[in-house]
Parts: C-alpha cells; structure tokens; sequence
C-alpha cells in the first residue's frame, strides 16, 4: 500500500515512520521546503524522534519527502495532518486544512481515502473540507472516494506513548468509508475504535483537551486560594493523589502552551454560538489559564521587592521555554507571554533551555525570533534578579540553580527536595 502524508510535523512524522514500519510506502508531503530536505538527507528536526528511524525508513526505500502534491495521484490514501491554529481573535483558523484539500483535489483518484487528523470543530471533514475535494476533483465524497475523521495522540516525549500502542478512535462520512479507514489505520495500529460519524470523532478529540484544560483550570484557581491559607497545593494534590478511585491528579504551572489544549477548547465555543450554545465552563477554564502568567510576573515583583528591587531595570530569566518538559516544542507556550509581560514592565528578560538552543519564528510571537539561549554557568546565572522555572526539565541541575540564582520564582515544584536559602525560592 502506499500513502501519503501531509505535514511533517509532530504528528505527520512519527506517523510516516510507523506505516514504514508496518511495510507501507508513505510518501511525506510539506511546504517546507526546509524539512523536506532534512528528511531526504536522513535528518530529523524533532529532539524525540531519532535521525536513525528516518535513515531506515529510507533506506528501505519505502519512504520519501516531497513538496510535489501531484503525486497524490500515485497514492491509496492521503492522512492530513496540518495545523489548526486561532486567528488573532481566538477563532478558529482551518486555513491550513482547506488549502491542502485544495492541493490534494485535483490530483484525486477514484477510491482513494483521505483523512483528516488535525484538531478541528464538528462538521470540518463533512462540511468544510469535503466541499472543498468535491469541487476541486469533481468527484463526490462517500460515492468516488472516501473521507474520515481520526484524531491524532500524540504525546511528545513520554517513553510510554507509542503510535502503534494509542488505540486510535476512527470516523468516516460512510460506513465504506468507516471501513476502508479502519483498515488503512489497522495496519499500523493496533486497536482501532470505530464511531458512527466524522463529527463523533471530531468532537471526541475535544473532549479530550477540554478535560485537561478544565482540570488544569480547576487546579490553578486552588494554588490561588490555597496559597493565601499557607498551604502549599502541591502537598495537597500528591496526598490526594493517593486516593486509589475517584480522583485523577493534574497540576498546575505558569499557563497553558503547545498546539492542543490552550487551543482546542475555543474550536467547540466558536462552533456552539451556531446552535446558540453557550460554553461557560470551557470559557471559564480559559480564562483562568490565560491569567496564570500575570500572577507569575507578580509573584516575582513580589519576590524582588523583598529584595528592595523593582521589576523595571532587574534581569530577569526565564528557565524553560518549552511548553512541556523534555521536548524541543515552544508551541504557544507560557513562556512567551512571561517574556512579553516582564519587557512590558521594564526588566530585561532572557532565557534558558537546553533542548531550544534559538527561538524560531511563530505566529504569536515573531518579535523573539533569533534570541538564543544563554549558557548554564555560575557566572551567568548570578547575573540575573530573579529565576524563573517555567519548565522543568530533567536535564536541568536544579542543585546548581539554588547555587547560583540568588531569586527563583518557583512555577513547576521542581525545587523540592532541593536544598536552598531561606526565602530564596518563592512558589508560584
């Protein structure tokens, strides 16, 4: 068989490689041309994802990079996995999805598949894009080729996660087209678990990240109101955790970042206000996370004032600029927004972090691109005010911070069990 997939990113991938694996002959497509030649040449451009896989992949000969969408015609089935990201008014932007269904249409087949993984609203794949591969390829959906839903898993970094072990929950716009999905996601993985439409798998994906968006919420507004008690939520959330049924632990941290969770929920309030349904909890939920770096940067005022020191003039670093530990993806992360609020207020900010050596361009945040990573050495790390741990990385030596910083702005726990100065490390 082979296929292709569309987008080279995070999900695109480790995807590709897993097909390969299973025999397939993916052909992996990008507008960047960038990837394109790093994946031809053996390399990869993603910290979790070894440039050995990749070496194998092609020197079995059943992969390939390209940029040429006209090779679509060559292929059975065509995976989608693009970014769905919010416009400047935080509605959801499916620009990136219609203009890959425009590519792909003219060089459909009869009976080929396509399917859509990116995170999107209800009525996306059977609405949206379905309309846009019916017009361009003169063809129709359900009759001369086949169209599904099925929401991509990823989880970057965590040695547990495997794409062929992630049960995979598939939709399709017929139940032929159910069938032929299951069947090309069947070979690569191992339990496939049907649902009666496109928009049941849509909207099981968005029930996924407004879980943990919630919860993550929940988790916050009580780190608020148990640090005005004097106690610590982070004592309180590992003793419940302890609770073997009824509770599941999340925790809390400086906002919410990569491309799912501080996103995905604001796909279904959009698409509810067309039913005339209002999304109170989910907004709710934002809004709490979307504050959480303006209590960051005022739990470091604080903390510099206790050292007679204000936040305009003071250096301030920001430790981590990943949204999660161990992975190279700034994707909409908190860390960025502290940047933007600490500059705002008037202190000079850089930051640390060992797997994003140089800030590359992104949608929200261009103004930081090129700014590198400063070293890990005593000398530079005492020249700043204050610390602040946004990601906790395992590489990081978190001994020598307490070592060296004279102020850390704790957001991630991750000095515990860390010797340190009185009142040097301050809980945020």
């Amino acid at each position: 068989m082979k296929i292709a997939v569309v987008g080279m990113g995070y999900v695109g991938l480790p995807l590709s490689l897993q097909f390969v694996r299973t025999g397939a002959s993916v052909l992996g497509l990008d507008i960047d041309a960038t990837k394109i030649e790093s994946l031809n040449q053996g390399k990869s451009y993603i910290k979790h994802i070894e440039s050995s896989a990749i070496v194998a992949a092609l020197k079995d000969g059943n992969f390939a990079a390209s940029a040429d969408f006209s090779r679509i015609s060559e292929v059975e089935a065509v995976i989608i996995c693009v970014p769905t990201p919010l416009n400047k008014n935080r509605e959801p932007d499916i620009s990136f999805i219609l203009e890959t269904g425009r590519s792909i249409a003219p060089h459909l087949r009869k009976g080929t598949l396509v399917s859509l993984e990116s995170t999107t609203y209800p009525g996306t794949t059977d609405e949206d894009l379905r309309h846009v591969l019916e017009t361009g390829s003169g063809l129709k959906a359900g009759t001369d080729f086949h169209l599904a839903f099925s929401p991509e898993r990823e989880d970057p970094a965590n040695p547990d996660s495997r794409v062929a072990d992630i049960p995979k929950v598939v939709g399709g716009l017929t139940p032929a087209c159910l069938q032929r999905a299951s069947a090309l996601y069947g070979r690569a993985i191992k339990t496939i678990v049907p649902v009666s439409s496109c928009r049941v798998a849509e909207a099981t994906k968005l029930l996924e990240n407004i879980f943990r968006s919630v919860n993550i919420a929940l988790v916050n507004e009580l780190k608020l109101v148990y640090a005005a008690m004097d106690i610590d939520v982070w004592e309180v959330i590992n003793a419940a955790r302890t609770k073997p049924f009824g509770f599941m632990p999340f925790y809390p941290g400086p906002g919410l970042g990569g491309h799912c969770i501080p996103i995905d929920p604001f796909y279904l309030t959009w698409k509810a206000r067309e039913y005339s349904q209002n999304t109170r909890f989910i907004e709710l939920a934002g809004e709490i996370n979307t504050a959480m770096p303006v209590h960051v940067v005022n739990r470091v005022a604080e903390a510099l004032n206790a050292r007679r020191k204000a936040v305009n003039g003071s250096r301030v670093l920001i430790l981590g600029l990943a949204y999660k530990p161990n992975v190279d993806d700034e994707r909409e992360s908190p860390s960025y927004v502290l940047m933007d609020l600490l500059k705002e207020r008037g202190a000079g900010t850089a930051y640390y972090d060992p797997f994003v050596p140089v800030i590359r361009p992104t949608r929200e945040h261009p103004h930081w691109a090129g700014t590198r990573s400063v070293n890990w050495d005593r000398s530079t790390i005492q020249a700043f005010d204050a610390v602040i741990i946004a990601t906790n990385h395992r590489v990081v030596n978190y001994t020598e911070l307490a070592d060296w910083a004279p102020c850390i702005v704790d957001t991630r726990n991750a000095m515990a069990g860390i010797k340190t100065k009185p009142d040097q490390v301050w809980k945020a």
